[in-house]
């Protein structure tokens, strides 16, 4: 599980580990850790040219011992103090003592291989002063490590309210924090490394499964099952208008994780002749999947669901039909401008804060909300929320929508929980476009084709 804790979780934790340590010790852990990453990142220090944007905060202090490391290993270390008089005094003493220098503007500084951004820490609030700005600005087109988020980013939303640095690595103490999973903060993140300083971390309210979470809930039969027992998803998607619809969501419904898949729509004949193994008609089942081209029909059909009294996943055209809570387990699957017309606000606004506007659907709808994008959100009322970031960028094809939601409704009626299933079907459907595209172009069948593959490399013996 790749945790992501708050700021306020983190400080606590940290206050806790500083009670008990030696004064300087978790900065100088921090510190070690951050100048690893920029050798790394530089293969080797020896006659590299280093900036650092050094801030009035802890961040400041971080990036100038690790330049009086990085000083050490022959790396030629300047500082560009953008705090004032704050400066992390002993952070300073120990870059100069190795030889670094500190430089009074950019335009004083040798133009550097690597900048480390050292300006704003996991504290700050909107984007970057002015004079941040201009040092930017003057310096794009040179990687930046980060030293914990970028500067500028919003760390417990996500969200970007103004000038901000992209990194190309960010190194990160102790656990991740929001800002390197959700976008848009995401995107500046870079690569992420993360330190592990030793803090004892309560549990975290945003998480992203990893390859071993996603096998251990995986629904797997046992030796006395059988079709009935491994449990029935119904599909009720497609129409005359998008047949086509119907037959993706019902290939991620027939990927094996379920002992049947029962289809109720008006796309039955290709259906049928696509998914010979489909049983075509009303029935008993354990969660119905409603909506994906639906059309006109996909409103009577989620009340047709809803009457069933099983759990739902409502999708594409089924979604114009929620206007509140459904009474039963639902997992909401929109992309940004459905929620968007869900919420009553502009895509963009749900676009610049994914996670505040997932969130809030959860709340409003009484269900879990898989809100689709590069970082997929699964968010449950309460506010704990699984993010999704295997997917490649080749998955952003028509159809792929209608074959998760069929993935997630068998997931679903396989026993997991909505937001299990939401978390587990966004984490198969991105591995199994990477798997399907290896590195290239995916349709959407393809992704439904390679979903037991990614199933049976996940249930070999590393995984469980």
């Amino acid at each position: 599980m790749r945790n992501a804790h708050t700021v306020e979780q983190v400080r606590a934790a940290e206050g806790l580990l500083l009670d008990a340590l030696p004064e300087g010790t978790l900065m100088r852990r921090a510190a070690s850790g951050l100048a690893f990453a920029v050798l790394d990142f530089l293969g080797g220090g020896y006659g590299r040219r280093v900036l650092l944007l050094v801030g009035s905060g802890d961040n400041g202090g971080d990036a100038l011992y690790a330049g009086a490391a990085l000083a050490r290993r022959g790396a030629g270390v300047e500082a560009l103090l953008l705090g004032g008089d704050t400066v992390h005094r002993r952070g300073l003493a120990a870059l100069l003592a190795e030889g670094g220098r500190v430089v009074a503007d950019v335009a004083g500084a040798h133009l550097p291989d690597v900048v480390v951004d050292g300006i704003v820490g996991i504290g700050g609030q909107g984007g970057l002063r002015p004079d941040a700005v201009a040092v930017v600005e003057h310096l794009r087109g040179v990687p930046v490590v980060a030293v914990d988020v970028p500067s500028g980013v919003d760390v417990d939303t996500g969200e970007v309210a103004g000038p901000h640095v992209e990194a190309a690595v960010t190194v990160t103490f102790g656990t991740h924090k929001i800002a390197h999973l959700v976008d848009p903060a995401a995107r500046a993140c870079g690569a992420v490394h993360l330190v592990d300083i030793g803090l004892d971390l309560p549990p975290a309210p945003v998480l992203a499964l990893q390859a071993s979470d996603v096998a251990a809930l995986l629904p797997v039969p046992d030796a006395a099952g059988h079709k009935y027992t491994r449990g029935v998803v119904g599909v009720r998607a497609g129409s005359a208008q998008y047949p086509g619809a119907g037959v993706l969501c019902v290939s991620g419904a027939s990927t094996g994780l379920v002992g049947m898949v029962r289809y109720d729509g008006g796309a039955d004949a290709l259906v049928h002749a696509c998914h010979p193994e489909v049983v075509v008609g009303a029935g008993q089942v354990q969660a119905w999947v409603v909506g994906s081209g639906g059309g006109a029909d996909a409103a009577k059909a989620l009340a047709r669901s809803r009457a069933d009294g099983v759990p739902l996943v409502v999708d594409a055209d089924g979604l114009a039909a929620v206007d509140g809570p459904l009474d039963v387990p639902a997992l909401l699957t929109p992309h940004a401008g459905e929620l968007a017309r869900m919420l009553g606000v502009d895509r963009a606004e749900v676009e610049a804060a994914p996670l505040r506007h997932a969130r809030a659907a959860a709340e409003r709808f009484a269900a879990v909300v898989l809100l689709k994008g590069r970082h997929t959100l699964v968010a449950e009322p309460g506010g704990r929320v699984a993010v999704t970031t295997v997917a490649p960028p080749w998955l952003a094809t028509a159809g792929s929508g209608d074959v998760l939601a069929g993935l997630c409704g068998a997931l679903l009626a396989a026993g997991l929980t909505p937001f299990d299933a939401g978390a587990v079907g966004s984490w198969l459907h991105g591995a199994a476009a990477a798997t399907a595209g290896a590195g290239g172009p995916v349709t959407a069948p393809d992704v439904a084709a390679a979903v037991p593959t990614v199933c049976r490399a996940l249930l070999a013996p590393s995984h469980v």
